[in-house]
This record gives structure tokens, sequence and C-alpha cells, in this order.
């Protein structure tokens, strides 16, 4: 067998981990790469992404990106429903304004000093 072969499947545990050589469901590097890749996914740039599935076809913009707390993501939501005059709220991080606001919505967080990307369709 060549040194750089990897076990990837064991008759005896299943599905292996090439990394860690433990089975895929008790894998410890899939957390480290989890971790890694949520540190990438907060890059300072806050995303605009207009969204209809799994909302009955209503169309909502979502924000996301935010790197602030809990009570400053709800000011900045409230200021952008004042500024869409719509609805939204708050949910893991993410800001769901009602209906599709997303030029207005980058042109406000620009003026408060984000860097905005729309992302998406």
């Amino acid at each position: 067998m060549p040194q750089d072969s990897r076990l990837v499947f064991s008759t005896d545990k299943g599905r292996v981990c090439p990394d860690c050589g433990r089975p895929v469901k008790k894998c410890v590097c899939k957390r480290k790469k989890s971790e890694s890749t949520a540190d990438a996914a907060s890059d300072g740039v806050i995303r605009l992404r207009r969204e209809k599935k799994g909302r009955k076809g209503k169309t909502v913009t979502t924000v996301s990106g935010f790197q602030v707390g809990t009570d400053d993501l709800k000011q900045i939501a409230s200021s952008l429903k004042n500024i869409c005059g719509t609805g939204g709220s708050v949910k893991d991080g993410v800001i769901i304004i009602q209906g599709d606001h997303r030029p207005a919505i980058q042109k406000e967080l620009q003026e408060q000093g984000f860097r905005v990307k729309s992302a998406g369709g």
C-alpha cells in the first residue's frame, strides 16, 4: 500500500474522515472547518438578498453579515423598516424586511459607513 493513501471507508466503522481517521459522525475536523468558514463568512461585508422560497410566494429582503450586538442590530433593523415603510424582523443575526427594497437599503447602509454587496438574484 502506498504511503500517501488514506482509509476512507471501513466495514467496521463505515465512512472515515481522511484527515483525522475517525468515523465521519465523530469527526473533529468538521467542527474546525465550520468555525473557520464562519470566520470567512463574517468578512465585514453586508450582503443583501431577495428571497421568496419558503415564504408562501412573498418577497423579502434579507440583510446579513453584521458584526454588531443584538441591540444594535435591532436599531439598524428599525431604521431600515422606517426608510422602506414596511415591516420586518431580526432572526439569528439576519434582518428580514418585507418586500424587495434592495436599492433603498443599500443606499442607507452605505451612508452609515457599511460595505454592502447585493448577493443572489
